[in-house]
């Protein structure tokens, strides 16, 4: 029997290493290569023509989710599983957008994680029960998230680069009130800070892109 061939994608050294101990206990499976970021395991997956890549998403330079799109674009046949400990709506999204076969926390015991694996490499989809949720609450959510026009006024005051505090002043609230505006906008966003707010809002047309004449 051919093993899968792994390549493990993490930019701490420490998980690379639990990880290849972990599955180094299945006789199908051999781990031929580690990565510490998108860049890396790019060039790996030229080298190395792996079955699968366990994909973690945050790293630096080039992320997971911008490294699964170029794997899969550049080599279908190698099946990107994610695993992370993120669980966002927004790197959940990302990352399945980006072409990923599945997305796994890293708290999955070793023998689902191996079973995950062989399923990627047979092309099925596989999903921790949390991401599974949300990518179902996604679905059913609008297809555009809807601000109130006083969270469209907050962003666009956020989006020239204005303090909560200059947010308020300028439109005579308090700033209380402004990070209030703020946490519903993020949970409507689905993201987790200012800058990712106003990117998304742009990217759906909240916003009208920089430059944009009104």
């Amino acid at each position: 029997m051919t093993a899968l061939r792994l390549l493990l994608v993490d930019d701490h050294p420490v998980v690379r290493t639990g990880l290849a101990g972990m599955l180094a206990a299945e006789d199908d499976l051999a781990v031929v290569g580690e990565a510490g970021d998108g860049d890396e395991a790019v060039t790996l997956v030229r080298t190395l023509s792996p079955d699968v890549v366990l994909m973690d998403l945050r790293m630096p330079g080039m992320d997971g989710a911008a490294a699964t799109e170029r794997i899969v674009g550049e080599f279908p046949g190698t099946r990107v599983l994610v695993l992370t400990t993120y669980d966002t709506d927004t790197d959940i999204i990302r990352a399945v957008e980006a072409g990923a076969t599945g997305y796994l926390l890293k708290d999955t015991p070793r023998t689902q994680l191996a079973d995950a694996v062989r399923a990627a490499a047979r092309g099925e989809t596989i999903l921790a029960p949390p991401v599974a949720a949300r990518l179902v609450s996604h679905v059913r959510a609008p297809s555009e998230p809807i601000l109130t026009n006083r969270e469209v006024e907050v962003l666009a005051a956020v989006a020239r680069g204005l303090s909560n505090a200059d947010v308020g002043r300028d439109l005579y609230i308090g700033e209380a009130t402004v990070k209030t505006h703020l946490l519903r906008i993020f949970a409507k966003l689905g993201v987790d800070d200012r800058t990712a707010a106003v990117t998304k809002a742009y990217g759906l047309g909240i916003l009208p892109s920089p430059g944009t004449s009104t």
